[in-house]
């Protein structure tokens, strides 16, 4: 299988598959495709042949059959690879995982729109002057705060179900977020986001990010070195 995605520094989408894929030990090859959304650009003429929303991430099966949408590949590799607990076993807590992943798909507007992801920032300061000035981004943050945390104390952790699965890596990107931005947390919120950070294949991907030294032009204005 091949995953197409975008730059692992900003790529919130493309992280979730490539975070799931390596914490399960799925074989398979990364095709990285930097940001040019100018028209005929590269980015669009690697992704024109395989999916119509001309969006990272894209899942390339072995017999060329291509998924698009995060919450599409999760399926996809949960019906590819049963023998992995993607998904809860238990079927209320996978309808439950499914609920947040959904939630975050739709919902959180303002938290990912405010605070785009930039691992390789530090954007504390930028944070905490949105905190002050948007009610939404504090409601949005309320609201995460408390799936986590409602998550974590029926499952009893370290992660949102137990152990590692799907919904963690949906929501690793979001840990960058609050992690760069300073965003606060509660205590059992807090703890969890360290242990996504932890995470090996998490941290993989954020030492990939790391190493990018492939910046985007609309970055330079506010951007500070971590």
């Amino acid at each position: 299988m091949k995953l197409l995605i975008g730059n692992k520094n900003y790529s919130s989408w493309s992280m979730r598959p490539w975070v799931l894929l390596k914490a399960f030990g799925i074989p398979f090859e990364e095709v990285k495709l930097r940001f040019d959304f100018t028209p005929d650009s590269a980015f669009y003429r690697a992704l024109q042949p395989v999916t119509p929303t001309a969006k990272v991430p894209v899942l390339v099966e072995d017999d060329g059959f291509a998924v698009w949408d995060t919450l599409a590949i999760t399926e996809a590799l949960a019906d590819l690879h049963p023998e992995h607990a993607i998904w809860p076993r238990d079927a209320r807590q996978r309808a439950r995982a499914r609920s947040l992943c959904a939630e975050m798909h739709a919902g959180f507007g303002k938290l990912r729109g405010l605070c785009p992801m930039n691992i390789d920032a530090d954007l504390r300061e930028v944070g905490a002057k949105l905190l002050n000035s948007e009610p939404g981004l504090r409601a949005d943050l309320a609201r995460m705060d408390a799936l986590w945390s409602e998550a974590l104390a029926a499952s009893g952790g370290p992660f949102l179900f137990g152990p590692f699965g799907a919904a963690d890596a949906y929501f690793a990107p979001v840990v960058m977020r609050v992690t760069r931005y300073g965003l606060p947390l509660s205590e059992q919120a807090a703890a969890y986001a360290q242990a996504i950070e932890q995470h090996p294949a998490v941290a993989a991907w954020v030492k990939d990010a790391m190493a990018e030294q492939d910046f985007l032009d609309f970055e330079e204005p506010y951007r500070q070195k971590a």
